[in-house]
Parts: structure tokens; sequence; C-alpha cells
């Protein structure tokens, strides 16, 4: 269950992060789904996905390396792929 609860405060601290960086208007953190396809249903080109990944990089202090960026179309696999990183330096 901590877990969970954990997974769920990074999935909704990302969407924040998306929703001030790309300036989304009349969105929320809790109405952003987690599946949403950031590029086909957002529109967020490479520059918007760097820019999320700069703030993402200081926000937790790890380097995202850049061949993973096409694999981070979602909130949930962006959260998977800092909690997968977090644990690999733990």
């Amino acid at each position: 269950m901590p877990a969970q609860i954990v997974k769920k405060d990074l999935v909704l601290r990302i969407a924040e992060i998306i929703i001030d960086e790309l300036k989304l208007e009349d969105v929320t953190p809790d109405s952003f789904g987690p599946e949403i396809d950031l590029v086909d249903e957002l529109g967020i080109d490479s520059m918007d996905l760097a820019t999320v990944v700069l703030v993402l990089q200081d926000e937790y202090g790890m380097k995202f390396d850049e061949d993973d960026y096409p694999k981070l179309v979602s909130i949930r696999l962006i959260a998977e792929y800092i909690s997968e990183k977090i644990e690999s330096t733990s």
C-alpha cells in the first residue's frame, strides 16, 4: 500500500510539472489521466519533453538518458521510469 501512495504522489507531481511547464489550461493534476499519450493526445513535441525532463531531473536529482525520451509518452511511464532509476541507485 505505501508504494501505491508514493506512486500516486509521483504521478500527481509529474502532472503538476507538465501542466506548469507547458502552461496547460483547464487541466488539474487530478484530472490529468496517467495514461494520456503526451505526444498523440496533447501534442507535446521533443522540445516540450526536453523542458519537462530538465525540471524532473532537478526535482528528483537524477539523470534521464536521452535514448529513453521516446519511451516517456505518458505520466505513468515517466513515473515508472523515475521509480526504477531511484530504486537502481539505492
